[in-house]
């Protein structure tokens, strides 16, 4: 089973580009609802790492790193996403206390595309073996409510 999430975002194609690339403006939106972004670190080239923080309305920090695979600008995004310490090491979804089952590492790609003057930007993780449906609801709604934030921010 895989997650797509699609959007469509009122506003051009290289703006939505630049909250997915540009730290400053990725800290603006990252995170579900009530939470803030404190760190983002993004090295955008094929090799290059992320690592990013989202804190939750407790204060409690939970990190996430990967490796950007393919990069095509202002279309493409792939990269791995792994759970992380503040160091950016990988850890398991058990470090957050969340199940055994949830894989170690995911692939991500993020699409952009034009549509009608606004942007159709299409999240999709190919494969969530290993996640078990509460888990999964909870990846779409932090996702969606992510999206709810970067399109806010994009006005």
């Amino acid at each position: 089973m895989e997650l797509t999430i699609t959007r469509i975002f009122d506003a051009q194609r290289d703006r939505v580009w630049k909250a997915w690339t540009h730290p400053e403006t990725f800290m603006k939106w990252w995170g579900p609802k009530y939470f803030s972004c404190p760190l983002a670190n993004l090295d955008l080239r094929i090799g290059g790492k992320y690592l990013v923080a989202m804190r939750g309305p407790d204060g409690k920090d939970f990190y996430s790193t990967g490796t950007y695979r393919e990069i095509i600008p202002l279309e493409k995004i792939t990269v791995t996403d792994s759970f992380a310490d503040e160091k950016g090491n990988a850890v398991p979804a058990s470090y957050y206390g969340m199940g055994e089952t949830f894989p170690r590492e995911m692939k991500v790609t993020i699409t952009f595309e034009d549509h009608y003057g606004r942007t159709k930007m299409t999240l999709n993780y190919p494969t969530t073996e290993g996640i078990d449906a509460t888990m999964l609801d909870n990846m779409k709604q932090g996702w969606n409510q992510s999206f709810d934030k970067l399109a806010e921010s994009l006005k």
